[in-house]
């Protein structure tokens, strides 16, 4: 298992990526909100040779100005991969089933090149969603040990704690194979 972390504004801009082989970075959320510390956080990661990913927190409506939004404010080089993360807002609404769907599939559109997942906790994953639709992985999130989501589902990153940080793993044999299948779009 391939070690990683998830960081936001909430973090610092120079986190610690000993140990790491890739790292997402929270970009946007719905059609205003960009991560004041996106440029600081993207720079530690690639400077540490990481694979990056961006993530958007998705909100009901708006999908394809959500969407475009993300691309817009996302850095676009070969090999980053995008995450939609599909959860409760803190207004406690969430984005439908089919709007996730269409999302996804939006920014398929829009970044063809890029791998495109589906990050979601447990809960969602099994009583919220209707449709099993990830685009190209599932990100799951389950408090549990590390590479033991508690899903029958294949997915391809795991956070299982947010303490002290939101910690991952990634089902790769090695960061070769994971760099391999994030450009292979």
């Amino acid at each position: 298992m391939l070690r990683g972390i998830d960081v936001s504004s909430y973090q610092s801009s120079s986190y610690d990526t000993t140990g790491l082989s890739f790292v997402f970075v929270k970009a946007t959320e719905g059609r205003t909100y960009t991560n004041p510390k996106l440029a600081a956080q993207t720079r530690t990661a690639r400077e540490a040779g990481l694979v990056v990913g961006f993530y958007h927190f998705l909100w009901p409506g708006n999908l394809t100005a959500q969407a475009e939004y993300f691309v817009a404010k996302a850095p676009e080089r070969a090999g980053d991969i995008l995450a939609v993360d599909w959860e409760t807002t803190g207004e406690g609404t969430h984005a439908t089933n089919a709007e996730k769907d269409r999302f996804l599939r939006t920014l398929k559109r829009l970044r063809p090149d890029h791998r495109v997942i589906l990050y979601c906790n447990r809960h969602f994953w099994l009583s919220v969603d209707s449709t099993s639709y990830a685009a190209d992985g599932l990100w799951i999130a389950d408090y549990v040990t590390a590479g033991k989501p508690r899903v029958k589902a294949k997915w391809r990153f795991h956070q299982y704690t947010d303490n002290p940080i939101d910690k991952n793993v990634a089902d790769f044999t090695s960061k070769a194979a994971l760099k391999s299948w994030a450009e292979g779009a």
